[in-house]
């Protein structure tokens, strides 16, 4: 009874707060040019189109829901070498390369860094579903038995992104592989 006592005036904040949010966005949308207007429309249009596609495409999921699949395996490695979430991906001559800290939580784990998977080139392929008609942080690693996984970047438009669209438009889908 207490807790809701003290929660109470923070609940009525937020919900304050929210309003006032609203309302500015509101007063916003008044206030715009037909310009501003139709950019933010345009914006909206392409972030629901984009949203969609990703979904359409499953690269909204982690992985495609086969444990027994090359991905599904090689996910249950991969987090055997280390629990933390994010990896670094890089391509190189014939393979994609993986690396992590190796706990969850540690300090100076960007220091910490190593290689936890090393993926022949004849085994998976990165790609682009979306083929750069959005622009989208996931891309997918798909392996050779048709099982994938998808990656998420930091950026919409990464280097990775731009590595397998040149590589697409030059030498076909396969040659995404590095």
């Amino acid at each position: 009874m207490v807790g809701v006592v003290l929660a109470a005036p923070f609940m009525l904040i937020g919900l304050l707060l929210g309003l006032l949010a609203t309302g500015a966005e509101a007063l916003q949308e008044l206030l715009s040019t037909k310009e501003e207007r139709d950019a933010s429309r345009s914006e909206r249009r392409a972030a629901e189109l984009r949203d969609r596609a990703v979904t359409e495409h499953g690269l909204d999921t982690t992985f495609d829901g086969d444990w027994n699949g090359a991905a599904g395996q090689f996910l249950l490695r991969w987090y055997g070498h280390s629990s933390h979430h994010q990896r670094l991906v890089a391509l190189t001559e014939g393979r994609t390369v993986l690396a992590a800290p190796p706990k969850r939580v540690s300090i100076r784990r960007e220091s910490l860094v190593q290689v936890v998977a090393e993926i022949p080139s004849e085994d998976a392929v990165l790609e682009d579903p979306l083929l750069g008609e959005h622009a989208s942080d996931r891309l997918r690693l798909r392996f050779s038995d048709g099982s994938w996984l998808t990656l998420i970047t930091e950026e919409r438009r990464s280097e990775l992104h731009m590595y397998v669209l040149r590589r697409s438009r030059t030498g076909g889908a396969d040659a995404a592989m590095g």
